[in-house]
């Protein structure tokens, strides 16, 4: 990627657009994501969602989604070797409450990778530039998650996560809860 994906300081906090859902983004139904689940973080996620790190959201609506785009992503995550995250580091952005995966290196090649082959596939829609945000695993977001004390999430890190599949997820539209739609294994090539 000719530049990091940006992850926003204080000072420049992600900023919403008015069009967004309460969740905070503009789902559509058949809008597909590319995540990693990380189980190991779901007792700490305060948020409708399960523990996971976006890889690329939103990735190609999934009517668009044909056996040959499957493939593709099978031999694309194949190739990849699998890897472990770990989180240690409690971040936060204004209504934002995450951890920072590290390496952060893997996942952004994954981006990369996808944004090559799929180069529609803006993530986040560009609200966030066209690279979107440094990878992270939201615990909460919203109302209230300013005045979330850390003291409760400290004592659980740091999490170590083997990442061996990304996971196809997709929504019926907004407010509704994401669903599985298929995995692909890493390292399999």
């Amino acid at each position: 990627m000719p530049t990091p994906l940006h992850a926003p300081s204080p000072g420049d906090a992600p900023h919403i657009p008015a069009d967004t859902d309460d969740a905070g983004w503009p789902d559509a139904p058949g809008d597909t994501a590319l995540t990693i689940h990380v189980p190991e973080a779901d007792p700490l996620v305060r948020t409708p969602a399960r523990a996971h790190v976006t890889v690329l959201y939103p990735f190609l609506p999934l009517s668009r989604v044909t056996g040959e785009t499957d493939e593709a992503l099978r031999g694309l995550f194949s190739a990849v070797p699998a890897f472990t995250l770990t989180f240690g580091e409690l971040c936060r952005w204004p209504g934002v409450l995450y951890l920072a995966p590290s390496p952060a290196d893997p996942l952004r090649a994954l981006t990369k990778a996808l944004r090559q082959r799929w180069p529609e596939a803006v993530p986040y829609r560009g609200i966030f530039g066209a690279e979107g945000l440094d990878p992270h695993l939201t615990l909460a977001s919203g109302a209230g998650t300013d005045d979330i004390p850390d003291a409760g999430f400290r004592p659980h890190l740091p999490l170590r996560a083997p990442v061996t599949e990304v996971r196809l997820i997709v929504s019926d539209g907004a407010g509704t809860p994401w669903r599985d739609v298929r995995g692909y294994a890493l390292g399999t090539a």
